[in-house]
């Protein structure tokens, strides 16, 4: 694994290394996670004026809460995953969603980005004055399970959706020693 990891704001300058973790990603034919990543990139300072201002409240749809997103970078500016920090919990999020939403592109998958992606996250989320983050993840994620857990996740009470799909939820301490 890369030992210089950090994440990244959107930025116009990443354009053509995150356009390739886009295409890879689509190219895949997954289910796109985080949501935000699934934003068509066609005019890519749109997209990036659009991530950024969510973080700040504006033009979200209604019942929406601020969120951040960012992206996690190695030494040589690749895009290797991306990450959605939700500011605050509705009741949905409290059910399905959590704080965290977060993914490495399928090529760099299984290498320990992901526990790192969510240790940074994690420090994030206390920077939003979040004490207990949630984080969840479908039961047959088993890869996202075992992230949450290498970050301290404590489960929580599963939630089953509609489809009989279960949710396993997780509680982790944002005040805590680095992974």
């Amino acid at each position: 694994m890369d030992t210089q990891l950090f994440l990244s704001k959107p930025t116009i300058e990443l354009k053509e290394e995150y356009m390739s973790f886009y295409h890879e990603w689509k190219q895949s034919g997954e289910t796109m996670v985080p949501w935000v990543i699934e934003k068509d990139p066609s005019n890519f300072e749109a997209m990036v004026q659009s991530l950024l201002e969510s973080e700040k409240c504006l033009n979200l749809p209604e019942g929406w809460v601020p969120d951040s997103t960012f992206w996690l970078i190695n030494e040589n500016n690749r895009v290797l995953g991306a990450v959605n920090i939700r500011h605050r919990l509705t009741q949905r999020l409290i059910d399905r969603g959590g704080h965290i939403g977060y993914g490495i592109r399928p090529s760099e998958r299984r290498k320990g980005y992901a526990t790192r992606l969510l240790s940074l996250s994690l420090e994030k989320v206390k920077g939003f004055g979040v004490d207990k983050a949630l984080i969840t993840c479908d039961e047959s994620n088993t890869g996202s399970l075992k992230t949450i857990l290498n970050n301290g996740g404590v489960p929580d009470t599963d939630f089953i959706e509609e489809d009989g799909n279960v949710i396993k939820r997780f509680w982790i301490e944002t005040e805590r020693k680095e992974v």
